[in-house]
């Protein structure tokens, strides 16, 4: 996808599926951010099938002045990683922000994540500090997905995590610059160079595990992760899917997530895992 002749700086990719008004919010915090910057921003309505579409499209005739924001409505849901992409597939830019509908931009957030690529030239992909409205961290950097993480997971015991501490998959919430395995995709900025040399998002996943599995491609070309702590997004989570809330409830999650993670696992380590 590269092409140097591009001059757009940045491009913002936020996907909708049923909810507006959190789409409205983000957009709120995050268009005065783009002042100044050669920036595009789409939204790609993921067919909600209600509303959703026009709700947005009356929100941006009223105050996206500038027509920074181009409102896509796909035909079908094609999952997270089939809405990003699209929304990528429609821009020609240095740089993409893939961010979560359930986001709300802290002032200096885009401008801290430009410096941040500017300063690690191979990072491929950035990501901030992920908070609650409160300012509380969230845990957004996170080691690999391996059969002992699962074993973790199911176990639910103290003694079994305590053994097998190693292979926890989140880490603490960051204070530094940190460079871990893979990192939360409600917010991350994404350099062209790295979709043109290992493709977009894989469309196998519907939704969950194919940030991971991105993840794992970009580090096996030899890219950077980089999370820097210091550019902060608000992550309203479970706003824009209900596994998180479903998993803290101990509630039957969704046959896609168990479909993302057979994917995720055979691709990685095989038939055996």
């Amino acid at each position: 996808m590269a092409d140097h002749s591009v001059t757009i700086q940045i491009s913002v990719v936020i996907i909708n599926f049923r909810t507006p008004d959190f789409v409205c919010a983000c957009l709120a915090s995050l268009l005065p951010q783009l002042t100044g910057l050669s920036a595009r921003v789409v939204v790609v309505d993921n067919h909600s099938g209600d509303d959703s579409a026009e709700r947005i499209a009356t929100w941006l005739s009223a105050n996206d002045e500038n027509g920074a924001v181009e409102l896509i409505r796909s035909d079908v849901n094609s999952g997270f990683a089939g809405g990003n992409n699209t929304g990528i597939r429609a821009l020609r830019s240095r740089l993409y922000l893939l961010l979560n509908s359930d986001t709300v931009v802290r002032p200096g957030a885009i401008e801290t994540m430009l410096a941040t690529a500017q300063q690690y030239p191979r990072a491929g992909l950035i990501s901030p500090r992920l908070e609650w409205p409160d300012g509380h961290g969230q845990e957004s950097c996170f080691r690999y997905h391996t059969p002992f993480s699962e074993l973790i997971r199911a176990s639910q015991t103290g003694l079994v995590e305590r053994v097998l501490s190693r292979y926890i998959i989140a880490l603490p919430v960051q204070t530094r610059i940190a460079m871990p395995e893979w990192t939360s995709f409600a917010c991350v900025l994404v350099r062209d160079e790295v979709f043109s040399q290992i493709g977009l998002l894989d469309e196998g996943y519907f939704m969950y595990f194919e940030d991971v599995e991105f993840c794992h491609r970009a580090r096996k070309a030899g890219w950077d992760i980089v999370h820097n702590p210091d550019a902060r997004v608000v992550h309203l989570r479970g706003g824009s899917s209900p596994v998180k809330e479903k998993t803290r409830q101990k509630k039957r999650l969704p046959l896609y997530f168990h479909e993302s993670r057979t994917r995720f696992f055979y691709q990685l380590y095989g038939w055996s895992a």
